[in-house]
């Protein structure tokens, strides 16, 4: 019996013939194969939360388990499976021959594409890596050769799926074959592979390692990067005798771990998160139209794929690299749930960051010559009922469930080519526009892409400032506004950019001007310009819409200014959305609202994540600066915030930039050339190359964009063809039902993704609740009292901002007592101030409307609820304090404890004579008689003054003939202590009180 394998199983790669080479140098292969390894009857799976591939048996011992994942994902119940014991075939190779039909000939038809779960093994020379699907129930392996002395990636990919058994017998075969080189060694487990990355020599091989979860869309499951490992490729073995390797490979290695890819890095298995739902859902609506064979293929938006220069390697040596690789996208993504009455709305936020022109705020500005500009991020809000889960609606009508909405927004540097030196100490430096050009060729590229990803038309909202002493952002305003001129010549009647500036920095700091009120109706505007997105069936034109232009917004920094006005057309899409989903019959949603109270946290978190990445710390200006309110803490929180960007900018945004340009790609190690520390300048990595202009063609000056990018985009109608064949399921087209539902997983609510989001329902104090006296509705205006009062401290004890908060309303009719819970970190109450117009009361019983009351162990004794320790902020502290005084000022109160206190005063018997003579009366109360008996004469004899408290007493109040004159005599006496400062120059007004 000898070992053959056809063409289409392992031996077309390399696998089993690197098992046949190794047993064959020992043993006979027949003999081998009649001894077999002994089959074990037991087997695992994974189990609460541990990734792995079942285990490996070779004769009587177990060879290799899978180390469990990280304890953070045990809370993940999704993934947790049922172990399942079977039966293992006695020979390697039968079940793989047995099994080589038409089921596996390709991935993809009814094997798997994209795999969920990677277990990286490795032997003396190659590294294999096994991925699994979602269930753990179909196998692919990778072989990576760790010996070759090729530049390029040399990777083998297997097209067959495997079962779970089959994969087994198949590592038991390499192991037995590697025996002499000291077997197959597990060397971790990750969550997916990100790509390889070399700098001066071997490559490396990324791996995510841990993950959370952050949104669900349509079924789909959106990530966040939590830990990633670089692995080398290469043996010591191979290392140690290679003379040529660089010294400065460390150094690169150090420089990439400076971008710390555990934050704000998201990526998603069956969701393409680099495109607007608009044009995921569109994109699959056509491949519908065009062909029913297959879905559509995933093809990534390039700008938003931050590890693009990872995959290039890749895509050079597999078929598909995303069956492999997954895309990351860096930004923000947040996710959270407002309840009406039982009915739950999704409301996501997801912000893509461009890799083009990718860098530090002071860095990076304005544009380069591609037309890519610096800070460009594309910001979505998609808002969904979840009546149902999927993209489809019932008949089934793919992609066509009517309950999913979303509105974009854009972002982005002025595009001009301008900058600012940052070498110097002042926080502010001077603009300069570096280039100038008179047929503005950048902004052309810009907007004819803004075009091309959102069609038109573009509406620009520039914030800059008009008026200033020393020019600054008012000289981009002027160029910005002959750009646009000279750009709208050469473009069609309602095809034009639509330009509004405004100066938003001059209105905020200005009393009578109302800065939300401009930027609402400016909002309206945009709104009816380009409308948003609604899913349907394409056929009724007056439910389903779609989004045609873009709100282009941007400052100078595109921070703080950008973000509050991103934050009001958001808002005003928010309204438009749910009255689309039928949730409120109007189109407008309130301030201090629940609704708005948890769409402002979410763009707050929203806007610091983006300052962060690009300016090195949170907002400066935040909602609560244009609105006016909390302006004592918002102050101190501006100066820590601007100070720490300044920091920021000074000292760390060039490690940060170094990094960038490592992970894009924008610097590769070159044999001669500069080093990446030693470049002066990295201007020449982010624009194209000089010596190339003359041989590009160079766009035409009139003709700058191209019109098929201004045509209207429309709804693609379903294709008239109802159900589906067997060959074109709806498992086959969108396979969510996998990865939300999890089938035959154990869970539980506490451990579900859409139980433990964020909600308004955390906004609802639970006893109110229970009695029925609270207004459930997140779209109702709230007081203040009904969310920032908070209870009264034990004497030295330091208020705590955030703690449980109990308050009490009373109304001359009846009594509602409210007892507000405690507030997440995330969406705290909003803080405007109480409004007093509750009804007096009508009888003494009835004490008014009660605001902070005593502490809970006396308002409550039994219910033994303790507040939590926090630490303590000042500004905090200051602020709570001024609002309990206006509070307390507007709503008097008096508890329980001291209206029976006050009871008790009134109540107490008065038998006290006044002592007016030393005769006791006829029947003294026991007080009376003590205090009669301490009262000694040695008391008494010491209540005498003595004559130099009378010659003080004399003096202090002798008046002379001229009273206001002060003579030498009086100079020494203790009135006149200040006085003798005074004439000593010190001042008379900081002197501590005369004790006279």
């Amino acid at each position: 019996m000898s070992m053959s394998i056809p063409d289409t199983s392992l031996a077309g790669h390399g696998l089993m013939a690197d098992v046949s080479s190794s047993i064959a140098n020992k043993l006979d292969v027949e003999e081998e194969l009649k001894k077999g390894p002994k089959i074990s009857t037991e087997s695992r799976d994974e189990v609460l939360g541990r990734v792995s591939m079942p285990h490996i048996s070779s004769r009587d011992s177990i060879l290799h388990t899978l180390p469990p994942m990280q304890s953070e994902l045990e809370l993940e119940s999704e993934e947790d499976l049922v172990t399942r014991a079977y039966e293992r075939s006695p020979s390697p190779n039968s079940v793989i021959l047995r099994n080589r039909g038409a089921q596996y000939d390709k991935v993809g038809n009814d094997g798997i594409s994209t795999m969920h779960k990677f277990s990286f093994y490795e032997t003396a020379s190659r590294f294999f890596l096994v991925g699994a699907d979602v269930l753990d129930r179909k196998f692919r392996i990778l072989k990576i050769n760790r010996t070759t002395e090729s530049e390029d990636l040399n990777l083998a990919e297997d097209d067959i799926v495997y079962t779970k058994k089959e994969m087994n017998q198949l590592l038991n075969a390499l192991d037995e074959g590697n025996k002499s080189s000291g077997g197959l060694k597990l060397r971790s487990t990750a969550w997916g592979l990100l790509g390889f990355i070399r700098f001066t020599g071997d490559y490396y091989m990324l791996l995510i390692t841990k993950r959370s979860q952050v949104a669900m869309i349509g079924g789909h499951y959106i990530y966040q990067v939590d830990g990633t490992e670089l692995v080398s490729l290469s043996t010591a073995s191979v290392t140690r005798f290679k003379s040529d390797r660089h010294p400065d490979e460390a150094r690169f290695v150090g420089i990439l771990s400076n971008l710390d890819l555990s934050r704000s890095f998201y990526f998603s298995y069956s969701y393409d998160i680099t495109h607007t739902l608009q044009h995921n859902i569109t994109r699959e609506r056509m491949s519908l139209l065009q062909s029913r064979t297959k879905p559509a293929s995933m093809s990534f938006n390039a700008m938003f794929v931050w590890n693009q220069h990872l995959l290039e390697p890749a895509a050079r040596a597999l078929k598909n690299v995303y069956n492999w690789c997954l895309p990351i996208m860096h930004g923000f993504v947040d996710q959270a749930t407002l309840s009406i009455y039982g009915r739950a709305v999704y409301i996501t936020i997801i912000a893509r960051r461009s890799r083009f022109f990718a860098g530090a705020r002071f860095l990076k500005r304005g544009t380069n010559d591609k037309g890519y500009v610096a800070n460009d991020v594309e910001t979505e809000q998609i808002v969904s009922e979840m009546l149902t889960t999927s993209f489809h609606a019932p008949g089934p009508k793919l992609y066509a469930n009517s309950n999913y909405t979303s509105y974009v927004q854009h972002r982005g540097s002025i595009p001009l080519f301008w900058a600012q030196d940052s070498t110097g100490v002042t926080p502010k430096p001077d603009i300069e526009l570096n280039l100038i050009d008179p047929f503005y060729g950048a902004a052309a590229l810009h907007f004819d892409n803004l075009f091309e990803r959102y069609g038109s038309p573009v509406f620009v909202l520039n914030l800059v400032k008009a008026r200033e002493r020393t020019p600054r952002e008012s000289i981009l305003l002027k160029e910005y506004t002959k750009a646009i001129e000279y750009l709208n010549q050469f473009l069609p009647d309602g095809k034009k950019i639509l330009y509004k500036a405004w100066d938003m920095s001059r209105a905020s700091k200005s009393r009578d001007q109302d800065v939300i009120g401009t930027l609402e109706s400016i909002a309206e505007s945009v709104l009816k310009t380009t409308s948003f997105f609604h899913n349907g069936d394409g056929n009724d034109e007056e439910n389903a819409k779609m989004q045609n232009g873009i709100a282009r917004t941007n400052c100078i920094d595109c921070l703080d200014r950008t973000n509050a006005a991103q934050f009001v057309i958001g808002k005003l899409a928010l309204g438009h959305q749910l009255h689309a989903l039928g949730v409120i019959s109007d189109t407008s949603i309130e301030y201090d609202t629940d609704a708005v109270n948890l769409f402002t946290h979410m763009y707050h978190d929203h806007g610091d994540t983006i300052a962060i990445q690009y300016g090195g710390s949170h907002l400066v200006n935040t909602m609560e600066t244009y609105r006016k309110i909390n302006q004592w803490t918002s102050h101190s929180r501006d100066m820590v915030e601007s100070f720490k960007r300044y920091y920021n900018n000074s000292f760390l945004d060039g490690q940060r930039q170094e990094a960038y340009n490592l992970f894009l790609g924008n610097y590769t190690f070159t044999q001669g050339q500069p080093m990446l520390w030693d470049l002066s300048t990295d201007y020449y990595l982010h624009h194209s190359d000089p010596r190339a202009w003359s041989i590009n063609n160079r766009r035409s000056y009139v003709d700058w964009y191209k019109p098929t990018h201004l045509e209207t985009r429309r709804m693609p109608a379903l294709p008239l063809e109802k159900g589906l064949s067997a060959q074109n399921s709806l498992e086959y087209l969108d396979d969510y039902w996998l990865e939300y539902y999890r089938p035959l997983a154990v869970s539980s609510f506490q451990k579900i993704f859409s139980y433990r989001m964020n909600s308004t329902l955390r906004y609802t104090p639970f006893k109110s609740t229970q009695e029925s006296r609270y207004d459930l509705s997140p779209f109702r205006v709230r007081s203040g009292n009904e969310h920032e009062t908070s209870e009264r401290r034990r004497p030295g004890s330091d208020p705590v901002i955030g703690e449980s908060l109990h308050v009490k309303f009373q109304t001359s009719s009846h009594a509602v007592p409210t007892d507000v819970t405690k507030l997440s970190a995330v969406s705290k109450p909003d803080s405007s101030l109480l409004k007093s117009d509750k009804a007096r009361p009508e009888s003494q019983d009835t004490l008014g409307i009660s605001g902070v009351d005593q502490l809970e162990s006396t308002r409550f004794p039994d219910q033994g609820l303790k507040s939590p320790k926090s630490p303590t902020d000042k500004s905090a502290i200051a602020q709570w304090t001024l609002n309990q005084f206006v509070v307390n000022s507007l709503n008097p109160f008096v508890t329980s404890a001291e209206k029976d206190e006050y009871g008790r005063y009134i109540s107490h018997p008065l038998n006290l004579p006044l002592v007016i003579s030393s005769d006791a009366p006829p029947t003294p109360s026991l007080d009376l008689v003590d205090y009669i008996q301490r009262a000694s004469a040695d008391t008494l004899g010491s209540l005498q003054s003595t004559e130099e408290d009378t010659a003080d007493f004399l003096e202090f109040i002798y008046i002379g003939d001229d009273p206001l004159t002060v003579t030498d005599a009086d100079t020494p006496k203790k009135r006149y202590k200040a006085y003798r400062q005074w004439l000593k120059g010190k001042s008379l007004f900081k002197q501590s009180r005369i004790d006279t």
